[in-house]
């Protein structure tokens, strides 16, 4: 009894993360990432860890708003939510890459199951939360 008790109370903290990724699949000359500002995500500094995800795997960044530039070897968009439990903290986040023709050249997503729950890493940095998903989708360049 004391098992299923200490079970049903550990169960909630469990780290319940998802993350989905589809590697790059890019040629080896394609080094210039243009990066669409979405004005819409609130999570703060999410833009400079989409950009500093890129440089840190050696790509030239470029950020826009409206029409990228034709120097682009790919076309990045990006999405991010987040909730309120004490303090705001990211909750969802999705990466696609495409190339220059808008072929889907690569993806990825983290996910909070359960917006978190109770889980304690719910509060875990932003850039902590998306470097796995940027190892994996580095992983093949």
């Amino acid at each position: 009894m004391k098992r299923m008790l200490m079970l049903f109370v550990l169960l909630p903290v469990c780290s319940c993360t998802a993350i989905n990724v589809k590697p790059l699949a890019i040629n080896a000359n394609d080094n210039i990432a243009c990066i669409k500002e979405n004005p819409k995500v609130k999570v703060p500094r999410f833009l400079d860890i989409v950009v500093n995800g890129f440089e840190e795997h050696d790509f030239t960044t470029r950020v826009y708003q409206n029409t990228p530039n034709n120097s682009c070897d790919l076309l990045v968009t990006y999405t991010a939510t987040r909730n309120w439990d004490v303090s705001p903290y990211m909750t969802d986040a999705e990466i696609w890459v495409k190339d220059r023709s808008g072929k889907r050249v690569g993806y990825g997503q983290y996910h909070l199951k359960g917006g978190g729950g109770l889980a304690l890493n719910k509060w875990a940095s932003t850039e902590s939360k998306m470097e796995q998903v940027f190892t994996e989708l580095f992983a093949k360049h």
